[in-house]
């Protein structure tokens, strides 16, 4: 019988919140089984379903792995470079190296094994959906954890994202250690504008 050929989907989520790291998740299935009923892109899903999916995703797929780059990282090297080192710890987390790595967006990280870029490959590949929908549910739990720890921000509820709700609060109490210093307002918050 011919081996399985192992196309790996990532995929990443946290780019453009204000707070939090940034994560991503690099899935591979068995392409002679049928993936999880419902797989598409993470932002079409309530949190429910993600939740539901991302239990599903794990229990069939060969392979996943969930990397993510810190606040410091995103701070010194950029929010595009963190997001690529962080798909790169999510496939060396992997427990097999795949053939193929097919990525949602405009940019390959170095992965060593071939990769190919697709823009919107989260709502075109399903493997790619399901790499969105772990990372988005990854992301999601990290920012409820430091939720606990900074209670007074509500990023349970705005995940970091720059909603009025957390821009009142970041006025209100000014940027903790978990924002992104290199982001709009934060920076200017923090140079006293």
């Amino acid at each position: 019988m011919a081996r399985v050929r192992l196309v790996c989907g990532i995929d990443e989520a946290g780019r453009g919140p204000l707070a939090g790291p940034v994560y991503a998740a690099a899935v591979v299935f068995d392409t002679r089984r049928r993936p999880p009923r419902g797989i598409r892109d993470s932002k079409l899903l309530s949190p429910a379903e993600r939740e539901r999916l991302a239990i599903a995703i794990r229990g069939v797929a060969i392979g996943w792995g969930v990397g993510y780059a810190t606040v410091e990282e995103i701070d010194r090297m950029n929010i595009l470079r963190a997001s690529l080192l962080a798909m790169r710890r999510a496939v060396q987390s992997l427990p097999l190296i795949p053939d193929e790595a097919l990525i949602d967006g405009q940019h390959c990280p170095p992965l060593g094994c071939p990769s190919r870029a697709i823009v919107d490959g989260d709502a075109k590949i399903r493997v790619i959906a399901a790499a969105s929908i772990l990372a988005k549910t990854e992301r999601d739990a990290e920012m409820c954890r430091l939720h606990e720890l900074f209670p007074q921000y509500g990023f349970d509820r705005h995940k970091g994202y720059a909603t009025e709700e957390h821009l009142e609060a970041l006025r209100r109490w000014g940027p903790c250690e978990v924002y992104r210093r290199s982001f709009d307002p934060v920076n200017g918050m923090l140079a006293g504008g």
